[in-house]
């Protein structure tokens, strides 16, 4: 879909569900215009083969080989593959074109010895990192104007960022103990299907699953500060995250006081949506939409943050263009839904 005086972006990686949905979202965007897609393992096939649902905007348009020298010259390259296959990407784009988002891991980590850990590779563009801005713009806006590579965040780190970053840097909470409890739909596990993802093994049931081993569990450690224990569960539903975040109190505090200290941090976010309601993922389906509560356990000192969003919009895809448009110096609300799919 081609508009006067558009960008031109590039999506590698555009067959999987990630992909897909930069697809969905940049057909609706008026300022990015998708030139070029590219899927390694569907070259040669028409995007519609994937996803017929993205007919109306994509309907001529063939899955091209991943050849980082094709993209050279775009505004903005979208890099949508498997955490341990980006960074050589990356790497043969940065400078090439205007920004590189990366949707993987593989530029979020400060420290290049901590994916050996928690990734099973060794790095292998440690001289890149330096130059990486964290791509969750709520916390790190104040970088992301001109940057050249961004880092877009995991999809439970933003869940459980947004809820306890603030709280921790008010020092309303302590920095240790602090537990994240957070329950993905199937679609995080991305298109390659397991024994544990196939609806007979999802459906009717709910499961932790890589207890006190998830990657993200660094990641997360990094954005907000603070030492925790996380256990993902997965979830007999296809998107969103419900994050319920536990702190102990560094003083007494109210219900009321935490709900005001996040309205107050959030104040003019036109993604995150601070309500005293309790939040479920139906509010964010399909949007970029983040929605927060708090509460606070007088008998026991501590505080609970529920966090919602859709793992695939701003868990993921969706995040990834509210960086690029403030990357690239666009509003960073535009062509992103903040209204949800219901019921």
């Amino acid at each position: 879909m081609a508009y006067a005086h558009a960008m031109k972006a590039a999506v590698i990686g555009g067959s999987g569900y990630l992909g897909t949905e930069l697809l969905r979202l940049l057909a609706g965007h008026p300022e990015l215009d998708v030139t070029l897609v590219q899927a390694a393992g569907a070259a040669g096939s028409p995007v519609t083969a994937r996803a017929p649902g993205l007919a109306s905007a994509y309907g001529d348009v063939v899955y091209a080989p991943v050849d980082p020298d094709a993209c050279a010259g775009a505004d903005v390259v979208f890099v949508a593959v498997p955490s341990g296959a980006s960074q050589d990407l990356v790497g043969a784009l940065v400078d090439r074109v205007g920004c590189v988002v990366d949707l993987g891991a593989d530029f979020r980590l400060r420290d290049a010895s901590a994916y050996e850990r928690w990734y099973g590779f060794e790095h292998r563009r440690p001289d890149l990192l330096a130059r990486a801005v964290y791509g969750l713009p709520e916390l790190t806006r104040a970088a992301l104007p001109g940057a050249r590579l961004v880092a877009a965040p995991g999809c439970y780190v933003t869940a459980a960022s947004l809820a306890l970053a603030p709280l921790v840097a008010a020092g309303v909470i302590e920095a240790r103990g602090v537990v994240v409890d957070a329950a993905s739909g199937t679609s995080g596990a991305g298109r390659s299907l397991t024994d544990q993802t196939h609806h007979a093994a999802v459906n009717e049931s709910f499961s932790a699953y890589k207890v006190l081993e998830h990657r993200h569990t660094p990641e997360m450690e990094q954005a907000i500060g603070a030492e925790l224990v996380f256990t993902p569960h997965l979830a007999p539903m296809t998107r969103g995250i419900l994050a319920t975040c536990y702190g102990r109190a560094t003083r007494p505090t109210s219900t009321a006081e935490l709900v005001e200290l996040l309205a107050t941090v959030y104040d003019g976010e036109p993604f995150v949506q601070v309500t005293p309601a309790l939040v479920s993922t139906r509010e964010c389906y399909g949007t970029n939409l983040a929605r927060l509560t708090a509460r606070y356990d007088e008998r026991t000192g501590t505080v609970v943050v529920l966090s919602a969003i859709d793992n695939l919009t701003k868990g993921g895809s969706g995040q990834a263009i509210q960086a690029a448009n403030a990357a690239l110096g666009l509003p960073e609300v535009t062509g992103l839904p903040r209204v949800a799919v219901g019921p």
